[in-house]
């Protein structure tokens, strides 16, 4: 029952409530296990990547053998972390262990060797994971679409939809729409979408994967148009579809309408928006060094019971640093949510500080 509600706090990512279960389950002499360890690394991976080490060290004192997710956290958060060296060794490890990394863990890797420019790599690998026959493993196609789309190849994304043009499953749509708009196709995109809703109803899920496309290429009226048709088909317009709204209409530069959508569809149906949508909104706000309105999204965060993170500060401290305005408490602000600033976040202070002296208030002191 512990394990179980340890893991419901970090699918929350509630963290002081997930330590809280932890160290109850210590404290209650509980046999820790590698579950409940790979819980509170997915959670530090999240939050707050220096605790990894102490679970680490835990799982060393008590003897808890890494299983398969453990090295695959490990590997993201090297990635994550730009430490690609640092991601092989891990991956060495792994393999000395006599574990061989699966199908996610290696998609892991190709996404974070692509991201590091990687490319060849990057290919090698993903034509490892493919193997000799794709139609037989044809489950596969929705994890290599948004791998090839990530690395521009055109023929390849063709290629691999191609084993499921014919027949395509619902995920499969979903994630080809999105590479297809990665690589700047949207006809492509929009045929899949068409394809998918001759099948099926058109459901919120399926209109906010178009939606976004629309939003990255700045097509407001495309967006709109299929806003509209949403409505009429009777789809239930949840946070899915406010993210990829408000994405449309900040790509648009209409950020007040994008937040007033937001704020007013909150209100309508009582449902929270996701977190992400509100950093977009804020990130906008906090460019132009709109104080005001950054200061209130953040207040509407806190309202929702998002638990701060490093990253609402920083992006509320560039609102300060933008409009040149001393951020007077803000540190007493970040004790009070005990977050321990990052080397960027440390910096952003100093910025801010109303009491700092310049190398022209020294001379006149």
């Amino acid at each position: 029952m512990h394990r179980t509600l340890l893991a419901n706090c970090v699918s929350q990512n509630n963290v002081k409530k997930a330590e809280e279960v932890f160290n109850k389950m210590k404290n209650l002499d509980f046999s820790i296990t590698v579950f409940a360890c790979n819980q509170m690394l997915l959670l530090y991976k999240r939050n707050n990547k220096k605790k990894i080490a102490d679970v680490l060290l835990l799982m060393e004192n008590e003897n808890i053998k890494p299983s398969s997710l453990t090295y695959s956290i490990l590997i993201d958060t090297k990635g994550q972390s730009r430490d690609i060296d640092g991601m092989d060794q891990i991956l060495d490890r792994m393999k000395a262990q006599g574990i061989e990394p699966d199908i996610n863990t290696q998609a892991v890797l190709a996404r974070h060797y692509i991201s590091a420019g990687l490319q060849d790599k990057a290919e090698t690998l993903l034509k490892e994971m493919e193997g000799e026959n794709l139609n037989r493993n044809r489950w596969l196609c929705q994890i290599l679409l948004p791998l090839y789309a990530n690395l521009g190849k055109v023929d390849e994304v063709e290629r691999v939809w191609k084993v499921c043009e014919t027949n395509p499953w619902h995920d499969e749509s979903l994630v080809a729409i999105e590479a297809w708009g990665k690589l700047n196709k949207v006809d492509e995109a929009e045929n899949v979408f068409e394809t998918m809703i001759k099948k099926r109803k058109l459901s919120s899920r399926t209109g906010s994967v178009l939606l976004k496309v629309y939003a990255n290429h700045n097509k407001l009226i495309k967006g709109k148009d299929l806003i509209k048709r949403m409505g009429d088909s009777g789809c239930r317009i949840g946070p899915l579809s406010w993210d990829a709204m408000v994405k449309l209409y900040v790509q648009a530069g209409e950020v007040e309408k994008a937040d007033s959508i937001l704020h007013r569809a909150a209100q309508q149906s009582r449902m929270k928006p996701m977190f992400s949508t509100y950093l977009t909104i804020l990130q906008q706000y906090a460019e132009r060094g709109d104080i005001h309105n950054s200061e209130k999204i953040f207040y509407r965060m806190k309202q929702d019971d998002y638990p701060s993170r490093p990253r609402m500060y920083q992006l509320l401290l560039n609102a300060y640093i933008n409009a040149k305005v001393p951020a007077y408490g803000i540190r007493d602000r970040l004790r009070a949510d005990s977050i321990l600033p990052t080397k960027s976040l440390a910096y952003q202070l100093i910025q801010v500080d109303g009491f700092r002296k310049n190398s022209v208030s020294d001379l006149l002191d």
